[in-house]
C-alpha cells in the first residue's frame, strides 16, 4: 500500500537539512515533500559483484538475457558481468578491458569508463542478424584512430567509442567471439560529460520500423555550461540523443545504418541524420512507458536544476538556453523571471533543484523507470527517477504526469526487514561499507535494474551489493 507517513523521528534523522532554508536563488522555493506520499517497499540483497583491479565494482547497467535464464551487469572498469536469475552465481562474461581487444578503458575519474551497454533484441535469435551482439558505448585511452566525429573546437581529452562485441553462441558462459567491431568514435574535448545511457526500445516487436534502433545518448562534452554551444549545434554529436541501425550500413563508413523515419535523416543545412532528439546536458537514463510507449530521459543539471523529461522525435529539450524550465545564465545562475518563456522546446514534466534541503550536497539525476507491473503493487503505475549522489528514490503518477516543477515529486524509501526503519539506500550502503571495514559511504550513484515478471534492482559504485526492489 502507499504510506503516509507524519514527520516522525525517523524522517528527521534521514533528512538533517530540513530544518534550513531555501537559498534565495533556488527556483523551487518550496521544498520537496519529505513525509506526505512516502511509499514505502522492501529490499534485499540479491547478488554481490566482484571487484575490479581491486577496486569495487561501478555498476551503470543491468539487462536480462532474452535468451536464457540471467541478467548481464556492467562495470565502468571494463567487465561485463553475468548474475543468475536467482542471485546465487556471478561469473565474468567478458572484460573489455583485456588487452587482446585492443581498446584500453579509460576509466579514470568519477564519470568515465564502460558508460552502457545493450544486448541487441535478436541476441537470442540462432540466425537472425542480430545474435549474440552486445553493444558497448565506453571511454578509451586509445586516440590513433581517426574519430567520426569532433566538437570542432581543437580539445581532444580522449575518445568515446561505440563497439559490438558478437558471440558465437549467445548461450555461453563466458564471451566466445572474436575482436569487436566499432560503430563510431567521438573525440572528447573535455573528460567530463561524455558519453551516456544506451538501448533499444523493450517495446518494438519484430516488424516495427522501430525494432532494432539502437537509441546512444551523448553528453554535451563537457567543462561546465556548455561552453562551445555544442548541444544546441545540429551539426555535432554532442548533447544529444542518437538512434541508429547497428546492423546497418549506410551510416559513417558503411559500419551502421541511418533509419529512414529519423527526424533529420532528409534534413538539410548539415544537420546530423543520427540525431533523434537534441538540447541535452548529460542523459543518464532512458526508459519507455509500456502502456502508452512514451519516452523518458534524465538529463543532469548544471548547479541548479535537475529534470526528467518526454522524448520525441525531433525535440529540443533546451540546454545551454534552459537549465530545466528556466533559462540558463551561467554556471551559478538561471533566470527566475521568465520560466518557459520560449516556444518550440520540450520542458521537463518533473524537476528539481540542487539546493533542495532534502539532499544535503550536489545532486544529479540518475535512473527512470516506468513501473506497470503488479508485483511491487505499491509502484504500479508510477515513474521512478532517482537522485543518484544521495540514493533518492522519488516517484510520480505515470497516468497523471505533472507539467513541470517539483510539487509532484514524492518519495520512496526502503525497509530491509518487517517493521525495520525506512531509510536511503544511501544509508543502507553507508552501513554496508562500514562493516566492510570501509569508509562509510557518502553517495551511491544510484541506478535502476530491471527484469522479467516486474523485477526491479537498485545498483550503487560502492559497495558492489546489487539489491532488489520487494513488495
Amino acid at each position: 500500500m502507499t504510506a503516509r507517513w507524519p514527520a516522525f523521528a525517523f524522517l528527521l534523522t534521514l533528512t538533517p537539512a530540513l530544518a534550513l532554508a531555501q537559498a534565495p536563488d533556488d527556483p523551487f522555493p518550496d521544498p520537496i515533500e519529505a513525509s506526505e506520499g512516502v511509499i514505502l517497499v522492501g529490499v534485499r540483497d540479491f547478488a554481490v559483484l566482484p571487484d575490479a583491479g581491486g577496486q569495487r565494482a561501478r555498476p551503470m547497467r543491468m539487462v536480462h538475457d532474452p535468451s536464457g535464464a540471467r541478467f548481464f551487469v556492467n562495470d565502468m572498469w571494463g567487465p561485463i558481468n553475468t548474475i543468475s536469475e536467482d542471485g546465487r552465481e556471478v561469473g565474468r562474461y567478458l572484460d573489455i578491458d583485456d588487452p587482446r581487444w585492443d581498446v584500453p578503458v579509460e576509466s579514470s575519474g568519477r564519470e568515465r569508463g564502460v558508460q552502457s551497454f545493450a544486448l541487441h533484441p535478436e541476441f537470442g535469435v540462432s540466425g537472425a542478424d542480430g545474435y549474440g551482439k552486445l553493444y558497448a558505448w565506453l571511454d578509451t585511452t586509445d586516440k590513433a584512430p581517426a574519430p567520426d566525429f569532433t566538437s570542432g573546437g581543437g580539445q581532444d581529452s580522449h575518445d568515446t567509442v561505440l563497439l559490438e562485441f558478437t558471440a558465437r553462441d549467445a548461450g555461453a558462459a563466458v564471451y566466445d567471439g572474436g575482436p569487436p567491431r566499432e560503430l563510431f568514435r567521438v573525440e572528447q574535448p573535455f573528460g567530463n560529460h561524455n558519453g551516456g545511457y544506451i538501448a533499444f526500445n523493450p517495446l518494438a516487436a519484430p516488424g516495427d520500423p522501430e525494432f532494432g534502433r539502437l537509441y546512444v545518448g551523448v553528453a554535451d562534452g563537457g567543462s561546465g555550461g556548455d561552453p562551445m554551444g555544442l548541444a544546441q549545434d545540429l551539426g555535432k554529436v554532442f548533447g544529444k540523443i542518437l538512434r541508429i541501425d547497428p546492423l546497418g550500413d549506410d551510416g559513417r563508413g558503411g559500419r551502421y545504418g541511418i533509419p529512414d523515419d529519423n527526424p533529420f535523416a532528409a534534413a538539410r543545412g548539415g544537420a546530423l541524420p543520427e540525431i533523434f532528439a537534441y538540447g541535452l546536458r548529460n542523459p543518464q537514463g532512458l526508459a519507455w512507458d509500456p502502456v502508452n510507449g512514451t519516452m523518458f530521459v534524465t538529463d543532469i543539471g548544471q548547479n541548479i536544476v535537475e529534470e526528467l523529461s518526454p522524448v520525441t522525435a525531433g525535440a529540443n529539450l533546451g540546454w545551454n538556453r534552459w537549465e530545466g524550465s528556466y533559462r540558463f545564465i551561467s554556471r551559478q545562475a538561471v533566470d527566475l523571471n521568465e520560466p518557459r518563456s520560449e516556444p518550440g522546446f520540450t520542458y521537463p514534466v518533473a524537476e528539481y533543484g540542487q539546493l533542495d534541503p532534502l539532499l544535503q550536497r550536489q545532486s544529479a539525476s540518475g535512473g527512470v523507470v516506468v513501473y506497470r507491473d503488479a508485483a511491487i503493487p505499491q509502484l504500479r503505475g508510477r515513474v521512478l527517477f532517482a537522485d543518484f549522489p544521495q540514493g533518492e528514490i522519488f516517484h510520480l503518477p505515470a497516468d497523471a504526469l505533472p507539467d513541470g516543477g517539483q510539487d509532484g515529486i514524492r518519495r520512496v524509501l526502503l525497509r530491509e526487514t518487517a517493521g525495520g526503519e525506512p531509510r536511503r539506500l544511501l544509508d543502507i550502503v553507508a552501513e554496508t561499507t562500514r562493516a566492510q571495514g570501509r569508509e562509510p559511504a557518502v553517495r551511491v550513484d544510484l541506478r535502476f535494474g530491471t527484469g522479467p515478471d516486474g523485477r526491479l534492482f537498485l545498483m550503487n559504485k560502492h559497495d558492489g551489493v546489487i539489491r532488489e526492489v520487494i513488495p
